[in-house]
């Protein structure tokens, strides 16, 4: 069925002026979600959005049912602006307009000049369009440089100019993003820091629901649900949300990070990229564990900055890292399985080192040093979870007695696979991770090389410092910390001192 397009035909469809009218917004908003609540749907309220759905949710779910303007604080990374996003779909399919109107006023009710004058004109012929839900939301990220104009509006002398119009008279107005909001969802991002001066303009429209333009005497009862983000550390660090404002949001919502690595594991998965084309592709679960288990040990580390957070962007840009060095090294070697390992996850530190702020501690040992301190702790828990209890004294004898074995990271799995079956006990204790003798060599290879990495973790064998060079001079790296990242990787059995 098409949808009304003038007046006339609007007052005799779903769309009357008694339904119109008097339903604002926020009405809008919590009519809709009522309905969801009645029909037992909250996931579609939030789509995407994982581990919210006992502590977040509910508060915003309050939140919109009180018809408030609210806010979410919560560090980098934690789905603040998807949230805000997920809102227009609480929000009516189609929503009728005076057609040409930049603020999109409603048929009935219009609060611009020229829609009250076009109405006036054209009476039940004036031409009506349509917003899809996803038109009627509108974000702004708060720099310090964003001025009144900007949100509110300001007078257009080339309109005055152009249409032989006064300076005094509405059609002159250039409209900001609040009066382009009308009728819609409006969201600040960062709030902090918009200049204290400029937050003193949202105070009318969030308490009596209008805006002046400039110093005329101009008044637009706007129609609006209005949202924030923002850092709750950047209230010291680069600005603050002033007290009238801060008064003035109706609910204040705290998000936070991932409680469990399963969670954790669910949003990486869900936000990665990891459909490849090519070659079929093979993530293990302790690949995966070790990744999410990264994010986790760097929130708790000292030397890492705990009021910038640690990004749950961090574990996704790892993935996909890990996932392109084992693509990489299955393009070589014209594998037909891609198996990420352990080697692959030391090859993602370019998508871990940017995301973290370290103190002055981390600071003096450098980014690599500490990313490299977070995997090695990542993955001996994640080798607890496998292998607690388990007798791998057999493994940790064959070093112990002058056994030493060459990893690679770009090497095939077949070659490798040759390598491991020397070391006593080694593939026989895949059975853990899944994976069993019959299966291929990039899953056999993967799995004894977690393991070989776990001892190494908890200090059972050692790995020496020395770099492999393909080509050129052979020349010895300064002793630092021990890294994965070098091509060849022998393991000796470290002695243990009392």
């Amino acid at each position: 069925m098409s949808l009304p397009r003038t007046l006339g035909e609007l007052r005799h469809s779903k769309f009357s002026e008694e339904r119109l009218r008097n339903r604002r917004v926020k009405d809008e908003l919590r009519e809709n979600l009522i309905c969801r609540l009645q029909r037992r749907d909250d996931a579609s309220i939030f789509p995407g959005i994982v581990g919210y759905d006992d502590t977040v949710v509910p508060q915003i779910v309050n939140a919109i049912l009180s018809r408030h303007n609210f806010i979410l604080l919560g560090l980098r990374g934690q789905a603040k602006s998807r949230i805000l996003r997920a809102l227009t779909t609480l929000l009516d399919f189609e929503m009728p307009y005076i057609a040409g109107c930049e603020i999109r006023d409603s048929p009935y009710a219009p609060i611009c000049r020229r829609c009250r004058e076009e109405v006036a004109k054209m009476g039940e012929a004036t031409p009506i369009a349509y917003l899809a839900a996803d038109d009627r939301y509108i974000e702004k990220l708060a720099t310090p440089d964003v001025t009144i104009a900007d949100l509110i509006g300001d007078i257009d002398p080339i309109k005055a100019a152009r249409g032989g119009h006064e300076l005094s008279s509405e059609l002159t107005v250039h409209y900001g993003l609040l009066p382009r909001a009308n009728r819609g969802i409006f969201a600040i991002n960062e709030l902090p820091d918009l200049a204290g001066k400029i937050q003193v303009g949202l105070f009318n429209i969030m308490q009596e629901g209008d805006v002046q333009i400039k110093g005329y005497p101009i008044r637009l009862s706007l129609d609006v649900a209005i949202v924030f983000s923002a850092n709750p550390e950047d209230y010291t660090a680069r600005g603050k949300i002033i007290t009238p404002l801060k008064d003035r949001i109706g609910s204040e919502i705290r998000t936070h990070y991932p409680a469990t690595v399963e969670e954790g594991m669910a949003i990486t998965t869900q936000e990665a990229w990891t459909r490849r084309n090519g070659n079929t592709m093979q993530l293990p679960t302790y690949i995966q564990q070790v990744i999410e288990r990264i994010a986790f040990a760097a929130r708790e580390d000292k030397k890492i900055d705990k009021r910038s957070g640690v990004s749950q962007r961090l574990p996704i840009t790892a993935m996909e890292n890990v996932i392109s060095n084992a693509e990489r090294r299955a393009l070589r070697n014209d594998e037909p399985l891609v198996v990420a390992r352990v080697s692959d996850v030391y090859a993602a530190l370019p998508a871990i080192t940017g995301k973290l702020e370290l103190e002055y501690e981390g600071e003096m040992k450098g980014a690599d040093f500490v990313s490299r301190e977070l995997i090695r702790s990542a993955i001996a828990k994640t080798y607890d979870e496998y292998f607690t209890g388990a007798n791998v004294q057999q493994i940790v004898q064959w070093f112990d007695l002058g056994g030493e074995i060459q990893l690679s990271d770009s090497v095939a799995a077949a070659e490798i696979l040759e390598n491991l079956k020397e070391i006593q006990g080694l593939t026989e204790k895949l059975g853990p991770l899944g994976v069993s003798q019959k299966d291929s060599p990039e899953q056999q290879v993967s799995a004894a090389e977690f393991i070989l990495e776990g001892l190494h973790a908890h200090k059972r064998i050692g790995r020496n410092e020395e770099r492999v060079f393909k080509a050129g001079e052979k020349k010895a790296e300064p002793a630092r910390e021990k890294s994965l990242e070098m091509e060849d990787r022998p393991y000796r059995q470290r002695r243990q001192f009392n």
